[in-house]
């Protein structure tokens, strides 16, 4: 696009913090894992009540995804990216003062959610539109998704330190720090497209889709307490989703322009690559909460032990994400999807044989490094397999679901496994829990075996990949 200007060219400072904005909401996601005693006792609640909020976060961001990178054409990306920062910080504040189940939920749940869903498309599109070279693009994923990995894996270290050391509320104190540090660097940004503020607006569509993947999810969350329930919701999200598709089909039809276009959905490469990255986040996601809750309600680790014993994960997802760059020349991306899958998998049966069958915390540093490795391995393959597969004027569209997909999986690897272990923490749910997650796994694997040897990258051959 001649309006972007050709980059390596892109200053290295805007890497700063477009990954730390990424680092600090996957750190959203899986900090409080650690909190859930402290919280509960605190605010008088239960680990399931915490759970909630957790996975509300987590589907606020899926839900809210699609439609935050919509907005990004009509206002802006650098704007959409500050006002998602603004929306967090308040919503972090708020968490560190709630007095209640109820406030934690509307500061973290809701409004972090909601900023994180205005701030994370800016994120992968502006990496996509400054650095237009293939190399320097993959260095830019890789910096950010090894960022927002070791945030998730870290997570639970630094809000394990945080909550032993100062209190649960000095974790969300230092989410608005971190906030703030971004916006001021964010200043540097400058966004290679004006925006459109004659971009329609499908508010229709926003609403469907978001009302449709909650009522899922939801569904999901509360298969423990009513089966019925659950049937219902995820029924009535499916019937929503329906008509969500043919809301779409029926404004492109009449020619107007929909929340997405179906085009994001014909692509069979780019629907692959969501397939993974939905099931490496929830296995990443999944893995975070039962280890984490395993270990304070069953054995009794308080927040810094639980965490400590994540660092194994970090290590592990920081090698092989050091290690992306140079994987990537050697190896196709389906093989180091494939790979990636298969060590996360074994990383699942090493958890199950090992550290459900001994005392020493130490049985689940094995078992949680390769599941890191084999995450920061496959992370940026699956990102550059979507945003490769679209021109730069769908950025905003495919930027927003991929995004969708990877917090989706995180919500529903909260949810499911959450679900799972409430209802018996002491019955071999811990099996349980991680024996689906095993499964999950290698669902990833198969559908990362229909990729191609050689990803098309060249989005002028989508034809190609169609069908």
């Amino acid at each position: 696009m001649s309006q972007v200007s050709a980059s390596s060219g892109a200053p290295r400072g805007v890497l700063v913090p477009l990954a730390l904005a990424q680092f600090i909401c996957s750190f959203a996601g899986s900090n409080m894992n650690v909190m859930i005693s402290d919280i509960s006792t605190d605010l008088d609640t239960t680990v399931q009540g915490v759970q909630v909020a957790i996975t509300l976060f987590l589907l606020v961001m899926a839900a809210l995804m699609i439609p935050g990178g919509k907005l990004t054409d009509r206002y802006g990306r650098k704007r959409c990216f500050l006002a998602g920062l603004l929306v967090y910080g308040v919503g972090a504040l708020l968490s560190a003062a709630a007095p209640g189940l109820g406030v934690l939920i509307l500061g973290n749940s809701i409004l972090e959610g909601i900023g994180t869903a205005l701030l994370i498309p800016p994120v992968y599109i502006l990496a996509t539109l400054l650095f237009t070279e293939t190399t320097s693009r993959a260095k830019a994923f890789g910096v950010i998704m090894a960022m927002g990995g070791i945030g998730a894996a870290a997570g639970p270290l630094i809000g394990g330190l945080i909550t032993t050391t100062l209190s649960w509320r000095a974790a969300f104190l230092f989410q608005a720090v971190v906030v703030l540090l971004i916006a001021v660097l964010g200043r540097r940004i400058d966004d290679p497209l004006p925006p459109d503020p004659s971009t329609p607006f499908d508010i229709t569509g926003a609403v469907l889709s978001a009302v449709g993947l909650t009522l899922i999810v939801l569904g999901i969350q509360f298969a423990d307490n009513d089966i019925r329930l659950t049937v219902a919701l995820v029924v009535l999200g499916a019937l929503v989703l329906l008509g969500f598709v043919t809301s779409i089909r029926a404004k492109e039809r009449s020619g107007r322009e929909p929340l997405v276009a179906t085009s994001m959905f014909t692509d069979r490469i780019a629907n692959l690559g969501l397939v993974t990255q939905l099931t490496q986040w929830l296995l990443l996601m999944g893995t975070s909460f039962v280890v984490a809750t395993y270990l304070q309600v069953v054995r009794g680790y308080n927040a810094i032990e639980t965490g400590v014993i994540f660092t194994a994960a970090t290590l592990g997802l920081l090698a092989s994400s050091l290690a992306a760059a140079r994987l990537a020349r050697r190896y196709p991306q389906r093989t180091l999807i494939r790979a990636g899958f298969l060590v996360c998998i074994l990383g699942v049966v090493v958890l199950l044989a090992l550290a459900d069958r001994s005392l020493n915390p130490w049985a689940f540093a094995p078992g949680l490094l390769l599941i890191g490795l084999g995450l920061g391995t496959m992370l940026t393959p699956s990102v550059t397999v979507v945003q490769s597969s679209f021109t730069e004027d769908q950025q905003g569209e495919i930027s927003g679901l991929s995004r969708s997909a990877s917090n989706l999986g995180s919500s529903l690897g909260t949810a499911l496994t959450g679900t799972i272990l409430v209802a018996g923490l002491s019955s071999g749910a811990y099996a349980a829990a991680m024996i689906t997650l095993a499964a999950v796994g290698l669902v990833g694997f198969i559908a990362a075996s229909f990729l191609p040897d050689r990803t098309i990258t060249d989005p002028t051959r989508a034809d190609d990949r169609a069908g």
